[in-house]
């Protein structure tokens, strides 16, 4: 029973990382921006977090470090789409490729360079009870933080103004310019929010989830993230389940090794990216359901003048 506890505890923590990225770009595409470059701002800001805490000794600042990284990018990209109306998906793919190459760089000096040891993480009295307190209550206090970002992006998008007119700028930009919304400068923040999300996510996978550094250690998440969103249907909630079946997944390797089990490690490590393309492919059997749920306006350049 405790190594289903530990494995509960590694989903929740390998789902965050999934969670906070997915909830990123989900908030680009409700303002009808796709972001291809989440795993270059998720590499660039996890080099920069790490690096950060490598110097600073604190967590915190290596997170805010990976936020603004994630920011700066995404600031760039939304230029580029949103005011020189540049083609959003090799634009996105040129920022992933551009985050691989120079995370790659930055990140040779701090190959062999080591994180100060974590606290342990624990709610008082329900950390300590048998099976559930180490599963559920032993996580970082980000784990905790994630959850409430979905409850609060729920708010924001479906009972405040602010995410009604996010939602019509991603549904008719037209429509919202019309009625004298800056469309343009809505989805320049979207993006910005979006892309500081992501680089959160990085910064939490360099110096949490694997405190340390090798080149390339997102390892795809970043396009399982994007994968996510549409799986969500674009929905918050499902986002955060969608990223702990995800994470749940990943962590099955590793359980199944842990147990005995005789599989090749290089097929459990498939699991992850085979389970984003049969769900991609189920999803996709009933393209009347996405486009119902997408929105409208989801990739499509906005001219003002138009």
């Amino acid at each position: 029973m405790e190594s289903y506890a530990l494995l509960i505890g590694a989903t929740l923590s390998a789902g965050t990382v999934l969670a906070i990225a997915a909830l990123g770009l989900l908030i680009n595409e409700k303002a009808g921006i796709v972001n291809l470059g989440a795993e270059g701002m998720m590499l660039c800001a996890a080099i920069a977090g790490f690096a950060t805490v490598v110097h600073t000794g604190n967590t915190w600042l290596g997170f805010a470090a990976g936020m603004a990284a994630g920011a700066l990018l995404a600031a760039i990209f939304g230029v580029l789409v949103i005011w020189l109306n540049t083609n959003q998906y090799a634009t996105g793919l040129a920022l992933s490729l551009f985050g691989v190459g120079f995370s790659a760089f930055a990140g040779i000096s701090y190959v062999q360079a080591k994180l100060p040891e974590l606290p342990k993480y624990a709610i008082p009295v329900l950390g300590d009870v048998p099976l559930l307190g180490p599963a559920l209550f032993r996580q970082h206090p980000l784990v905790y933080i994630t959850m409430l970002l979905v409850v609060g992006m729920i708010w924001f998008l479906y009972r405040t103004r602010a995410g009604l007119v996010l939602r019509s700028v991603g549904e008719s930009p037209e429509s919202a310019h019309a009625l004298g919304y800056p469309v343009r400068r809505i989805r320049l923040a979207a993006v910005v929010a979006g892309g500081s999300l992501c680089g959160l996510a990085g910064a939490y996978i360099s110096t949490v989830y694997t405190p340390l550094w090798v080149e390339g250690m997102v390892a795809g998440r970043g396009w399982i993230a994007l994968a996510l969103t549409t799986f969500a249907t674009w929905r918050p909630a499902r986002v955060l389940l969608g990223a702990y079946l995800f994470g749940g997944v990943t962590m099955l390797q590793f359980h199944l090794q842990a147990t005995g089990v005789q599989v090749a490690s290089q097929l459990l490590s498939m699991l992850p990216y085979v389970a984003t393309i049969v769900v991609l492919a189920l999803i996709s059997r009933n393209p009347a359901w996405i486009r119902i749920n997408m929105p409208a306006s989801l990739g499509k350049p906005f001219y003002p003048g138009s």
